[in-house]
């Protein structure tokens, strides 16, 4: 009887995940900039219908993002950032110098949605300052990771990791 060898884990290029996080922050800082011209921050917030909160091009463009976010947590490889760095960077780079563990940075996609799907439930709510606050939490983290490689969310996996609430001990396929 032969034994099988420990399955070979794969990780992720942790290049592809800051270059999404340097488009995210751009997106981000955009829908700051809208929540500070746009409804959210305006007086007539809370007259306003729910269809003219939904029509606001800072709430259009936060959902944009939870939406791009969602798509990241739940298939990571065909999000479109991560293709774009996959078929159009990747190939222009040398190796990377390690691969990471894939659970992290999946849940700090997570994280981000957390934040921006509180941000747009508030705004539904006509809860003023909303949109700009959510956007610039979440620009936050993802500009401190684009530029510094510093990924809040992956931090904090790893805080919950450590105290036995969240992974396991092989990860997923990337």
């Amino acid at each position: 009887m032969s034994s099988n060898p420990a399955p070979r884990l794969r990780g992720i290029d942790p290049r592809g995940p800051r270059f999404a996080a340097g488009i995210t922050s751009v997106l981000l800082l955009i829908a700051v900039f809208l929540g500070f011209t746009g409804l959210s921050t305006s007086t007539a917030l809370p007259d306003s219908t729910i269809a003219e909160r939904v029509l606001d091009p800072g709430f259009l463009l936060l959902l944009l993002i939870a939406l791009l976010f969602l798509w990241s947590v739940v298939s990571p490889r065909t999000a479109p950032w991560g293709v774009l760095y996959r078929k159009v960077v990747q190939p222009r780079l040398g190796p990377p110098a390690e691969l990471e563990d894939p659970r992290p940075p999946r849940f700090a996609q997570g994280v981000g949605l957390f934040v921006v799907s509180v941000g747009l439930v508030l705004a539904l709510f006509g809860v003023p300052w909303a949109i700009p606050v959510a956007a610039a939490l979440a620009f936050v983290a993802a500009f401190l990771n684009a530029a510094f490689g510093l990924c809040l969310g992956c931090q904090l996996y790893l805080v919950l990791q450590r105290a036995g609430l969240v992974g396991r001990e092989h990860p997923a396929a990337a």
